[in-house]
């Protein structure tokens, strides 16, 4: 008998991830919320002060893009995904995949890299708006560093997302993300400086993902508040958190479904 064709592993993630990425694309809610809502908030926090200084000489329009790219990457992590792993499982998507011939982990692991590729997008049209328009400058290889770190300083949140996503379902997920992810970012100044926050949200803020993962932006302009190999400590130990929350949060779902 001759041994069914199963097509290489890398074939299948490349195919898998092409079909994640037109399929978010073709959703507006998903595609055109993730990669236009950071620039609307710029317009509306940033651009008015977009030209002037902070005290410690760091452009305060640059501080703001470094800060909003955080809650872009988040965004995109937490709600596109999030939501959507709940979406999926509410049609049943996950029942069909399992019966296809798809490793879960190839499944997985395609929808990291969408998620991946419309962070950058986001990022890279945020900054381009903030450059054309607010007519914020650094050099380019200031930028780079900053969408660099932010990409790769985001596992946490493809945790947190997935978490969400296995955790709730496709009704609750919006709440549970919104009850979630807006505090964390409003809470660790992505959206109002720290000193403008009450005296309880500033003692709380070093403790939180959102805080940290800024601080790998931040820390690029140089007006980080602690080091970068703190920053990633603190990151690299929610990531193991939320990361075990999704599996265990998944095996429920496979046990409840599927044994």
């Amino acid at each position: 008998m001759t041994a069914p064709f199963v097509a290489p592993l890398l074939q299948m993630l490349l195919a898998q991830t092409r079909c994640e990425i037109l399929m978010r694309w073709r959703v507006p809610a998903f595609s055109v919320t993730n990669l236009a809502l950071p620039i609307v908030f710029f317009v509306f926090f940033g651009l008015p002060v977009a030209h002037l200084t902070r005290g410690d000489g760091v452009s305060l329009g640059a501080y703001l893009l470094a800060s909003f790219g955080a809650y872009a990457v988040g965004n995109v992590m937490v709600y596109g995904f999030g939501i959507g792993v709940a979406n999926e499982r509410g049609m049943k998507v996950d029942r069909l995949m399992r019966a296809s011939p798809l490793p879960p982990l190839v499944f997985m692991l395609a929808k990291v890299l969408t998620a991946l590729v419309f962070s950058l997008v986001a990022l890279s049209l945020l900054i381009g708006f903030g450059i054309v328009v607010g007519g914020v400058h650094q050099p380019a290889a200031v930028w780079v560093t900053v969408i660099a770190r932010l990409l790769a300083g985001s596992l946490p949140f493809i945790g947190l997302g997935f978490w969400i996503g296995y955790w709730s379902g496709p009704n609750a997920a919006p709440a549970v993300a919104n009850l979630i992810y807006l505090p964390l970012s409003f809470a660790s100044g992505l959206f109002v400086p720290l000193n403008q926050l009450p005296d309880f949200v500033r003692a709380i803020a070093p403790y939180l993902p959102s805080y940290h993962y800024a601080q790998l932006a931040w820390s690029a302009l140089g007006a980080g508040k602690e080091p970068l190999r703190e920053s990633l400590l603190w990151l690299a130990g929610y990531s193991a958190l939320f990361l075990t929350l999704a599996v265990r949060a998944y095996r429920r779902e496979e046990r409840a479904k599927f044994a």
